[in-house]
């Protein structure tokens, strides 16, 4: 599986676009649909995953479901999906936003983590539909996957969860013993 990053937006926003042969998903649709449009090329559009809903990760959602006929995987669906040649969990982790979602890629050991967790921090809490706890439940989740995964999140640089749990006070637990 090839993975493409594009910034979008001026929150700089991760969108990511995953291919197998000529297949692909794109995740985190957020704005400049035709940045995303100009990465996707001539592959054949799968589906849309979304990480959660605020308007960064969401800009340019209907201008991709219109173009590529595609529909948003439902988070709410078969907590396994297969699509395609991809095969992914879902993983609900709650905490910068109640419909907050992970993408997790078994075979390939990778996350799309969209702003549940950060190099080195965590996602906001304070916006709509954030909650503290519910962060700190999905931290606490979340270190139970294998260490060698590799983070992609919805703003900044990648990282491993090895790297979080090692670096990151919010994973290490010090910020809120």
């Amino acid at each position: 599986m090839k993975i493409e990053k594009i910034e979008t937006g001026y929150l700089e926003e991760n969108c990511y676009v995953v291919w197998v042969n000529n297949d692909c998903l794109i995740i985190d649709p957020g704005d400049d649909f035709d940045k995303i449009k100009a990465m996707v090329g001539n592959k054949k559009v799968l589906a849309v995953l979304v990480t959660h809903y605020h308007f960064d990760h969401i800009g340019a959602l209907e201008d991709v479901k219109e173009y590529y006929n595609v529909d948003v995987i439902d988070y709410n669906s078969n907590k396994n999906q297969n699509v395609g040649p991809f095969s992914f969990e879902i993983i609900l982790t709650p905490g910068h936003k109640e419909d907050a979602v992970t993408y997790y890629f078994k075979d390939e050991k990778i996350m799309f983590v969209g702003d549940f967790l950060f190099k080195g921090t965590i996602g906001r809490c304070d916006l709509e539909g954030g909650n503290f706890d519910e962060m700190m439940k999905s931290l606490d989740m979340i270190k139970e996957y294998n260490l060698n995964i590799k983070l992609y999140p919805g703003h900044g640089e990648n990282t491993t969860l090895k790297e979080e749990l090692e670096n990151n006070p919010y994973m290490k637990g010090d910020l809120y013993e």
